[in-house]
């Protein structure tokens, strides 16, 4: 299992993005990237510091007139798949590669899923992005040729994306996004000390949830801490669920579960209003009422997802050996929300 973690600094870029379920993504051209390239300069030393060098060349070698056509499969709308689609799209551009990209996203919906995937395979695209991990399960269904990235993907092996983490096997590669669960769990404690049951709350129908919501059970255990499993098959569930947890836990924990963040909303509309203290898998969900996380960021294994992509088109690099990316330890960050921590009466000071 691995335990290699990461954050850095998140750079905010807008992309845009065309979302329906069964609509036509967007195209665009990198010569027509004016406002990211600027966000990018502005952005300077964020980007990571092993690629800074030499930008200027690889831009050369990526322009060299070939055209490349990349579709982009994000599996639903909401901050964290949203950073890392921007973290891609930047990173391309500032390698200044000449393409065209297709972005689709599927709602939350598996079926939308499937056809987008098929779409962009019989679409010809040169790469393909699959953002969150069913949205990956729906290409790599569809296609063994197409070289395909993956990203927001807690463990790809274990999801049956690739034969290993380390060594692909396949067309297949990407970043993961595995969360430093034993530091979120420790950071609980030390925020509410008091606690002695959490509910683990994730969706049923996302493998990597359930690994991650594994990792939690075994951190809980460690730290003395009794746990108890809350599911939800859709977003539909969310708050009847939440509302079944009140009285029976004395906190909440929730992994990168792309249902929960979408609909974190109604998570904290009914955990804040009853006390009930929500600890978070990444930044966007405690932007969103949870109380606090400790973190990756996104934009950041997006970004590494696009120079991996470079790296394929412009170069040849061959995915079946391309180890999953991480970012280093070191670069977790926490996230808190003073508001949500007034509404629960919990002492951030404690953290200082």
């Amino acid at each position: 299992m691995k335990k290699v973690l990461a954050l850095s600094l998140t750079v905010a870029m807008v992309v845009g993005l065309v979302t329906g379920c069964g609509s036509a993504g967007g195209e665009r051209n990198s010569a027509e990237t004016e406002t990211q390239t600027q966000a990018t300069e502005a952005a300077g030393d964020q980007a990571p510091e092993t690629e800074a060098a030499g930008t200027q060349a690889e831009a050369a070698e990526a322009g060299d007139g070939e055209s490349y056509k990349i579709g982009v499969l994000q599996l639903t709308e909401h901050a964290a798949l949203d950073a890392a689609n921007e973290g891609f799209v930047a990173a391309l551009d500032e390698a200044g590669l000449n393409y065209t990209i297709d972005q689709q996203n599927a709602q939350n919906d598996q079926s939308a899923c499937q056809t987008i995937a098929e779409k962009l395979v019989n679409d010809g695209n040169d790469l393909i992005l699959a953002i969150a991990t069913p949205a990956a399960q729906a290409v790599a269904g569809v296609t063994s040729d197409i070289p395909v990235l993956v990203t927001a993907v807690t463990d790809p092996a274990d999801a049956g994306l690739v034969e290993s983490n380390e060594v692909p096997g396949n067309n297949i590669s990407g970043t993961s996004d595995l969360t430093p669960v034993n530091e979120q769990i420790e950071l609980l404690t030390k925020l509410l000390p008091d606690a002695k049951k959490v509910g683990i709350l994730y969706c049923s129908a996302e493998s990597n949830s359930e690994f991650q919501a594994n990792m939690a059970q075994e951190a809980c255990s460690a730290a003395g801490l009794e746990a108890e499993v809350f599911t939800v098959s859709s977003s539909n569930e969310i708050q009847q669920v939440v509302e079944s947890m009140v009285g029976k836990v004395d906190a909440i924990y929730t992994p990168t579960d792309n249902t929960i963040a979408a609909g974190m909303a109604t998570v904290t509309m009914v955990a804040n209003d009853n006390g009930l203290p929500t600890i978070c898998g990444e930044e966007g969900m405690v932007d969103a009422g949870g109380l606090a996380t400790y973190g990756i960021d996104y934009y950041q294994i997006g970004y590494m997802a696009g120079q991996q992509a470079v790296d394929i088109l412009t170069n040849g690099a061959d995915v079946s050996q391309m180890p999953i990316g991480y970012l280093s330890a070191d670069q977790c960050a926490l996230k808190t929300n003073q508001e949500t921590a007034d509404t629960l009466g919990v002492d951030l000071s404690v953290l200082e």
